[in-house]
């Protein structure tokens, strides 16, 4: 084999692997910097660096003031719907389940410090759920 042939076969290689490499940082770089689901990525970064300030007996809690009201839940999950809804999942201090679904534009939180509704249990960071977590609330929904 030549040496022009072998340089040719590495130039070539060269340049398919810069190709994969170029297609493989586009795939994983945000399509769109407003979709919710980057709102959500950002969100739940923020709400897990909150939470890791926290003590063992406090959990990440959620005040809203845009209603007129003050409204307080703990937080228990959040979640989205491109291209532009953010669901805030939780639960009062009377155990009543809320949910808040925004528009990414409107998002306004006041994240705080609430003591724990359930210390018995591990806490869990925002955005991920077990596998035992998805089945528990699958089955509550089958209820």
């Amino acid at each position: 084999m030549s040496e022009s042939n072998i340089s040719k076969m590495m130039s070539e290689a060269m340049s398919w692997q810069a190709r994969s490499a170029i297609q493989a940082a586009a795939l994983s770089a945000p399509t769109n910097p407003n979709l919710a689901s980057e709102f959500y990525r950002r969100l739940v970064e923020w709400i897990n660096n909150f939470d890791s300030t926290l003590d063992a007996q406090h959990e990440v809690g959620v005040r809203l003031v845009s209603f007129g009201q003050t409204v307080t839940f703990h937080l228990i999950d959040i979640s989205y719907w491109n291209p532009s809804l953010i669901s805030f999942i939780g639960t009062t201090n009377e155990g009543e389940p809320v949910e808040l679904i925004q528009h990414v534009s409107q998002i306004s939180i006041l994240l705080m410090k609430l003591p724990r509704l359930n210390p018995d249990k591990p806490k869990k960071k925002i955005g991920f759920l077990s596998e035992d977590e998805k089945e528990e609330v699958n089955e509550e929904e089958n209820v």
